[in-house]
């Protein structure tokens, strides 16, 4: 669950700059290389390889860039180089000085990410030409003339750092390094890519550029543009931009570090403030080219996958563990498998840890059967294909096999899985899943060596040439995301014997007949919810666990079998099943979905581990800053009685809540509360309207409510201006939380101008006033920004400001927090910054339109408020003819420092003593 953020470390980035000359080499155009499922491979004379996915079903484009260079390539004193690089390519060429500035301008969706085969940088953006000239030239320009910078240095290294403490917060992702690095005895996988707290401290400026100008070239980078676009036009533009920089006359040496052969098992021990014991396992495997990978990657679903897992069910189902997770990264170069369990402290962590053991040795004698091997495939396989759809998806995930060696290993490591037989999985169990391959934590002497030798993957090219694929997945329709075309093709109306579902259908071609869609079910009233929100809460919890039906196993093989994701979630009265499925299975998504809303049975053993798994994850939040911080702030801007659904129970309390909670009562809360007459139904995509119509109708048309659905308001209250700083021993980050509720909501005139002036203040991709200040310029924190929202029902809003940091920058941080308030207050944003938000702005907003995802949740909105896209639309209108006089006059109104509840939470006290004299 939450344990899964460990399990990459993809990270945020920034920027800074370098000047290398471009001189113009005469060159035939882009050559041809091969093309696989409508991806095309073309290589530049510099070396540059370009990929091309075009769909021109999609209004937006991808533009990826990645370097095929990370944590693995770091030498001594290096570690986190490769990382602190991708920050500091954030902060401009000569070119291109303010780079958050053009993303934000451009309406672009940016990122950048390191991990430890490779760096990439991504923006999606609407699909224009300008848009795409634009994003071209600057990953050109940066990739060879960023400016990396001293003085740019010394703030992002400090902003790394708090990023590095951030980590140090949990003992599980702490533990976790602990294991691979003694794993890995002298392969950098056995690094983390944050790097050393020192490295980071102390690395010399002329190093950082060494390694830019090394690595960060064309004949080491793989350039993606996919999405909508004009591929003649985007290769001569391609040609133009990154053509003429020369390549380079250095040589990059193959990485050829490897570990020997593990020859006995070993062991570490972490102990550190915390609530919940772990205990964990890894061991090496083979790299995802090799052959044997696709069968370890389904060996491993076959063990950890909830609830069918036969790990899961040997450590989590008889209630030893809370919770488990594992996974095996395919990585370029011998890689490994990695598992977790989270133990609650009344448990004894050395019998979780031999259960751990013994159903990982016994493997050999009870391997997995062929369902779970054909489940454990078709999950694999599911998500592939779900991903395959999206062509912005697959030009960013296409990173990872980059990373690898090539491009086309994704699509041969589909075809292996399909292929992977119980055989195969039985053989690799027994190969690699030996003790004496395994990092745990003890040391046992053994007459006769049981060593596993991992074998390499020597001819990349013996794998890959001639590999032609499969039949591209047809594209859709060319899709105006307009407003006006919106409502013009969006069918709505109303169904079941009491018009009791309305609903919202977007159809439209997409590519591979995707369809995303949101089902909203409300009922209840306050006094029939009063006192009873743990068991609502937890009765939308266990839907997915059973219905009379199917049991949890056969609802997850159901979902698989149809290639669909349902994620299923609500409380206080409200029901919500996101869905994303193909066109000719929604209708049988939406009698899945029936079936376990109207028929569902409460299994007491799922009951049971579910409540053991949320006291662990409690546990685990007692002592996390961002969890203490942010319930203190949700609890300081509501005013509601204890038992009221609003209510913000503590940390005590939702324990005694959960301890006292019965299966029963959950049962209870679903007979008496739960029902279908108010509900609201959206889709987005390929679609059958008359066939989803059928399927609402047949499912829920005849569905009542035992209580009428009467809306339960969040009246404003203002919160108590205040103080606040709680302690939080041995975590080596702190949270910042400033929260002020407002009257206002999103039809009051002054929402627009609120809109648009948080957009600047702590909205913006690097680039708001926050962001420029406290992270680019003073670097004190890697995350900061502000929030701003407003009720559609009630005159209730909220701006919330936020920022992570290390705790002896306490004063520093909220002395800048406060400076940059004021300073919007009285003297205003200005007229460039009003028109490059507008801009920025419009264009994200339209990126959200051409998503289904997030149409579907839109429409689905606009179906509970009786509204159109028309609403959106003079929104938009009003945002666009905002003056600066209008956006302060509303900051000015309505923000204001002295009346919001300042909430801090870190281990300020060893910070303190160590200042005093």
């Amino acid at each position: 669950m939450h344990n899964l953020a460990y399990l990459t470390l993809f990270l945020c980035c920034l920027g800074i700059p370098l000047t290398v000359l471009h001189a113009q080499d005469a060159s035939d155009g882009p050559e041809m290389i091969t093309s696989v499922e409508g991806v095309t491979e073309y290589e530049l004379d510099n070396g540059l390889t370009v990929l091309l996915f075009p769909d021109q079903s999609v209004p937006t484009t991808t533009v990826n860039v990645t370097y095929k260079v990370g944590s693995r390539h770091e030498a001594y004193g290096e570690t986190g180089m490769a990382h602190l690089l991708e920050h500091l390519v954030f902060k401009g060429t000569p070119d291109h000085p303010n780079i958050p500035q053009e993303l934000t301008e451009h309406g672009a969706r940016p990122n950048g990410t390191t991990w430890y085969d490779r760096t990439n940088y991504f923006e999606t953006f609407s699909a224009t030409d300008e848009n795409l000239d634009w994003a071209l030239d600057m990953e050109a320009d940066r990739m060879v003339n960023s400016f990396i910078a001293a003085e740019d240095l010394e703030s992002e290294m400090t902003v790394v750092r708090n990023e590095y403490e951030s980590g140090e917060n949990d003992p599980t992702g702490v533990l976790m390094e602990r294991v691979l690095s003694t794993a890995y005895l002298w392969h950098n996988y056995g690094k983390s890519t944050i790097g050393s707290k020192a490295d980071l401290e102390n690395v010399p400026i002329e190093r950082l550029q060494g390694f830019y100008r090394k690595y960060y070239q064309p004949d080491n980078a793989v350039l993606v543009v996919a999405g909508k676009f004009n591929p003649e036009t985007a290769l001569e533009l391609i040609e133009e931009k990154f053509g003429s920089i020369p390549r380079p006359e250095r040589e990059l040496y193959p990485t050829y570090t490897r570990e020997p052969v593990q020859d006995g098992e070993r062991f570490v021990e972490l102990k550190r403030v915390g609530d919940v014991q772990v205990v964990q396992a890894a061991y090496h495997v083979p790299a995802g080219p090799h052959p044997d990978f696709p069968a370890v990657a389904v060996l491993m679903n076959t063990l950890v996958d909830e609830p069918g897992g036969i790990l899961y069910k040997a450590i989590v189902e008889n209630g030893d563990a809370s919770s488990m997770w594992g996974y095996a990264p395919a990585l370029a170069e011998p890689s490994y498998a990695f598992f977790n369990a989270s133990v609650l402290k009344e448990n004894d962590l050395m019998d979780v840890e031999t259960a751990m053991k013994n159903t990982l040795d016994s493997l050999a004698m009870n391997p997995p059967t062929e369902e779970q091997v054909k489940r454990a495939k078709d999950g694999i396989l599911k998500n592939f294909e779900l991903n395959q759809r999206d062509a912005n998806r697959v030009g960013l995930l296409m990173s990872s096999y980059i990373a690898q060696g090539d491009w086309r290993l994704g699509y041969i490591y589909r075809d292996r899985v399909e292929q992977v037989t119980v055989d195969d999985v039985i053989r690799v169990a027994e190969k690699y899943f030996k003790p004496q391959n395994r990092t745990v934590g003890r040391f046992y002497p053994v007459e006769q060596p049981d060593r596993s030798d991992i074998p390499e993957v020597n001819d990349l090219n013996a794998i890959t040439e001639g590999y032609e694929g499969r039949e591209a997945i047809a594209e859709g329709e060319e899709f105006d995301p307009s407003y006006e075309n919106i409502d013009s093709r969006t069918v709505t109306g109303t169904l079941g014997e009491n018009d009791n579902i309305e609903y919202m259908l977007l159809p439209k071609e997409t590519r591979g007949n995707s369809v995303n869609a949101q089902l909203v079910f409300r009922f209840g009233d306050l006094e029939s919810q009063e006192g009873r929100s743990e068991a609502g809460e937890k009765a939308v919890r266990m839907l997915m666990m059973g219905s009379e039906k199917y049991d949890r196993q056969q609802i997850q093989d159901k979902l698989d079998e149809l290639k669909a994701r349902v994620n299923a979630y609500g409380s206080n009265g409200t029901l919500v099943f996101n869905i994303e499925a193909e066109n000719e299975r929604l209708p049988e998504v939406i009698d899945l979905i029936g079936e376990v809303a109207r028929h569902p049975v409460f299994p007491k053993s799922e009951f049971d581990k579910m409540v053991k798994e949320e006291l662990a994850y409690i546990d685990e939040q007692r002592n996390d800053p961002q969890a203490i911080v942010f319930q203190e702030m949700q609890r300081r801007t509501g005013d509601y009685p204890k038992g009221h659904p609003y209510y913000v129970p503590s940390f005590d309390e939702q324990v005694e809540s959960l301890k006292d909670l019965t299966v029963d009562d959950v049962k209870a809360f679903y007979e008496e509360v739960f029902g279908g007459a108010n509900a609201t139904f959206a889709a987005s995509g390929d679609m059958d309207v008359d066939a989803v119509k059928t399927a609402l109708e047949k499912n829920f048309g005849d569905w009542d409510s035992p209580v009428a659905f009467e809306r339960i308001p969040r009246e404003y209250t203002a919160v108590d201006p205040d103080m606040v700083k709680i302690e939080t021993p041995d975590k080596a980050n702190a949270w910042f939380v400033a929260v002020q509720t407002l009257p206002i909501n999103d039809e009051n005139p002054d929402y627009p101008a609120l809109v648009m002036g948080n957009y600047m203040l702590g909205g913006g991709f690097l680039n708001s006033r926050l962001a420029t200040r406290i992270r680019q310029k003073d670097g004190l924190s890697y995350g900061v920004g502000s929030q701003f929202s407003a009720s559609s029902l009630d005159d209730r809003g909220i701006f919330m400001t936020y920022a992570i940091y290390n705790p002896e920058n306490r004063e520093a941080l909220e002395k800048a927090f406060r400076e940059e308030i004021e300073k919007v207050r009285t003297e205003g944003f200005t007229k460039e910054e009003l028109t490059a938000a507008k801009s920025g702005w419009k264009q994200n907003a339209a990126v959200s339109r051409a998503q289904d995802r997030s149409m579907a949740g839109q429409l689905e909105d606009n179906a509970y408020l009786d509204r159109t896209m028309e609403w959106s639309k003079e929104l938009e209108e009003q945002m666009m003819s905002l003056t600066p006089e209008d956006v302060n006059a509303a900051i000015e109104k309505y923000i204001d420092v002295d009346k919001m509840v300042l909430l801090r939470a870190g281990d300020f006290a060893k910070t303190e003593s160590v200042k005093k004299p």
